[in-house]
């Protein structure tokens, strides 16, 4: 039942807050994680395979630029914001301390530019220009970020600033929500191009910019994310990695060292990869199902969900699939409308079971429609 349950939660997911798989409880204690907050998700399917004090709310330092850069990425993939737009820096953005570029007032740079400086060294007055230039100041970028946080589901995230420079006890998410948050921005494929930068420049290569996240250079396929620390914080980062198509996030929230957060999080990537396989639900292509009385002669059945399960390796290894179809069905057919199931199996233990549902509507035949296909048959018999 524990393996059934995390495959159905898996295959159940959205972009939304997602739940613990029953696996999370064996990875607790197969896995020893330091951290006194931890997550590690399976992307695609959003499935939590560890969790430890997941929903705690703490101080995320700049982890916290995660959000900033979706709501950047989402202007950009909207249109409302282009990599080539300029940004012009004010008082307030060259008067952030901590990480930064030291942005003068008046100071002009690219999206991209500015995208870049808060990716790789965290810059936190470029992450306030870049704010500024979307909402037209900080304050009104902020409200967008917890709307934002409330759209996607999060219960234990509030922002105050958009670069957590400030150890403010109202800015606080959890290991849970910023691995949502991370989810949700890597759905913004190009960001890599920017989380990944190890080393580069700007200023016509007079600033030398380098990654904050040492995971590039030793954790296998790491595809970013975002470190971050304070003193209220701790070291914390969402780290993420791709190998062979499955992509894991892991976060983790006020470690002692930024060795012990990188540590943890290289583990629980690799407890990831080494012990659960991405699979395809369906691995062929499915049969159409006849439609009777309808305006189409069949209906084309789908995979409900995203169409991915994320399986046990041994249970990936031995993975067997059963399509259950009627031969027909009665028009009318809605779209979305339940046609069968197909069920995932593994040493003749069932996974999960799946709906399949009608990729399109079908509306009954008029009483004309009738009489004309009735002719038509007719006549092609007479012909014959």
């Amino acid at each position: 039942m524990k393996r059934f349950a995390a495959i159905a939660l898996a295959l159940l997911l959205t972009a939304s807050v997602p739940a613990l798989a029953a696996e999370g409880t064996a990875a607790s204690a197969a896995v020893e994680i330091n951290a006194p907050s931890a997550v590690l998700m399976e992307k695609v399917t959003g499935t939590v395979l560890y969790a430890k004090d997941e929903s705690a709310r703490r101080a995320p330092a700049s982890v916290t630029k995660i959000m900033t850069l979706l709501l950047a990425a989402e202007a950009i993939d909207s249109g409302a914001l282009s990599l080539d737009d300029t940004v012009t820096a004010s008082a307030r953005a060259e008067s952030m301390g901590g990480s930064q570029i030291w942005l003068e007032q008046g100071e002009q740079m690219s999206v991209s530019d500015i995208i870049k400086c808060v990716a790789v060294v965290s810059a936190n007055d470029c992450a306030v220009a870049l704010a500024e230039h979307i909402a037209g100041s900080e304050a009104a970028f902020v409200e967008r970020m917890n709307a934002r946080a409330q759209e996607l589901g999060l219960q234990n995230t509030h922002f105050t600033n958009c670069t957590g420079l400030f150890d403010d006890s109202g800015h606080y998410t959890s290991a849970l929500d910023l691995a949502v948050i991370s989810r949700e921005l890597l759905g913004h494929e190009w960001i890599k191009d920017y989380v990944t930068i190890w080393m580069d420049s700007i200023r016509g290569g007079e600033f030398t910019l380098s990654n904050t996240n040492h995971l590039l250079r030793s954790l296998d396929g790491c595809t970013g994310l975002k470190t971050g620390w304070t003193s209220a914080a701790g070291y914390c980062i969402s780290a993420t990695a791709e190998r062979d198509g499955t992509e894991y996030i892991a976060v983790i929230m006020g470690s002692e060292s930024a060795d012990s957060r990188n540590a943890d999080a290289a583990a629980l990537i690799e407890y990831g990869f080494s012990n659960y396989s991405l699979c395809p639900v369906s691995d062929s292509a499915l049969p159409p199902v006849r439609v009777v009385g309808g305006v189409s002669d069949s209906v084309q059945p789908a995979v409900s969900g995203d169409g991915w399960v994320l399986l046990a390796r041994q249970d990936a290894a031995a993975l067997e699939r059963h399509v259950e179809l009627p031969e027909a069905v009665p028009a009318p057919v809605e779209e979305g409308g339940r046609l069968g199931t197909l069920t995932l199996s593994a040493g003749g233990e069932v996974l999960a079971t799946v709906p399949l549902t009608a990729s399109y509507a079908v509306e009954r035949l008029s009483a004309g429609g009738v009489l004309k296909n009735m002719f038509l048959r007719l006549f092609g018999m007479a012909a014959a």
